[in-house]
């Protein structure tokens, strides 16, 4: 298991990070594709004492693939069979988008961190929404009921104004919506301008309430409804996202998204510098990820889901999240450094320390 990292150093650091993370994406969708991807799930496939349950579905494992990785569901089921317990795709705009200039993916290898400003660059919700139907259709017929899950998060189109970003979640939302396992409204990425604003309650009221109206009437059901928010929110600000959350009945929060934040870091300054602006992630950001998790715990306790990511490269840090009330862990950026069995490894580390299918439940 340990292999893997070695091939990263000789094979991608030294490549452009967007590059890198092409074609590893396209070697697994490979994989797939020729059928080997069965014999992988053999061995990376989560037990079944894994299974657990958030906002009223079923997951295979708690621990799933953050949204990043794939930006547009061109590989929900190849992802699955490397063992994530759900897949979170997007972040999908209502309008196609290039997303921000190249180069707009840096890596920060002695922190084991990213820093990225893609800008939500995807081909819209419109063309994503077929991909989605697919997959879902797919993994229906082959895992049945305990099939891995699909999320869906959506963000603002940086072309569309601030004061039209309701019309433009909504577009997202109905196209979306009837093929998502849960939706989630990302307002928290540092990458499109002014997005981070309407995180202030008065601004996300409207908003979740919007696409709430339009996902239930476009999937003729109620689609379980999160929000993504940053790391970077004052602790005053963090719990009146809480306080509406739950006025709103929200099925969730995801927390958290990228930082801004620079500090900590052990790479060389210079280097830091050279990535520029957008949003880290990484080890780095496990601290403030825990503390943002433990403080929503303690408003929110059980009346809705906490899904924690940040900083999360091990069994033993999901172990520490669930234990801190997280319902679900994700990760990502611990993916590029880790490899491909990436999860099989947290599934398994999960079952030998004894997990037990409860929101803590960690023994």
């Amino acid at each position: 298991m340990r292999v893997y990292p070695l091939f990263f150093r000789a094979a991608f650091s030294w490549m452009d990070a967007e590059r890198a993370h092409r074609i590893g994406f396209k070697a697994i969708q490979a994989v797939h594709g020729v059928g080997m991807g069965r014999v992988l799930e053999r061995f990376a496939g989560p037990q079944a004492s894994l299974r657990t349950s958030a906002f009223g579905v079923e997951f295979p494992s708690p621990f799933g693939l953050a949204a990043g990785f794939d930006k547009e569901g061109k590989g929900i089921e190849a992802l699955a069979e490397l063992g994530f317990g759900h897949i979170e795709v997007g972040t999908i705009t209502g309008q196609a988008q290039p997303g921000n200039p190249k180069p707009r993916l840096f890596r920060l290898i002695k922190d084991r961190a990213v820093v990225n400003r893609m800008g939500f660059n995807n081909g819209g919700a419109a063309a994503v929404a077929p991909r989605l139907a697919v997959a879902r259709a797919a993994l229906e017929k082959r895992y049945g009921a305990g099939r891995p899950i699909i999320g869906v998060n959506i963000g603002k189109t940086k072309a569309v104004p601030l004061e039209d970003a309701v019309l433009d979640y909504r577009v997202s939302a109905r196209a979306l919506a009837p093929h998502a396992d849960y939706l989630v409204v990302n307002v928290s990425s540092p990458n499109t301008p002014g997005l981070r604003l309407l995180q202030s309650a008065d601004s996300l009221r409207p908003l979740l309430e919007a696409v709430r109206e339009e996902s239930t009437a476009a999937a003729g059901r109620r689609v379980p409804l999160l929000v993504k928010i940053a790391p970077d929110l004052a602790d005053g600000d963090l719990d009146d996202v809480a306080q509406l959350a739950l006025e709103l009945g929200l099925e969730g929060i995801i927390a958290t998204n990228t930082t801004i934040g620079r500090d900590g870091l052990e790479s060389d300054p210079a280097a830091v510098e050279a990535c520029g602006a957008g949003g880290l992630s990484g080890a780095p950001l496990k601290a403030r990820s825990l503390e943002v998790l433990r403080r929503l715990a303690g408003i929110v306790g059980d009346r809705l889901a906490l899904v924690s990511v940040g900083g999360v490269e091990t069994a033993a840090d999901v172990q520490e999240r669930l234990a801190a009330g997280a319902s679900l862990v994700q990760g990502y950026t611990a993916f590029l450094y880790e490899g491909p069995f990436w999860a099989a490894s947290v599934n398994r580390g999960l079952t030998k320390a004894g997990f037990v299918t409860s929101r803590t439940s960690v023994e």
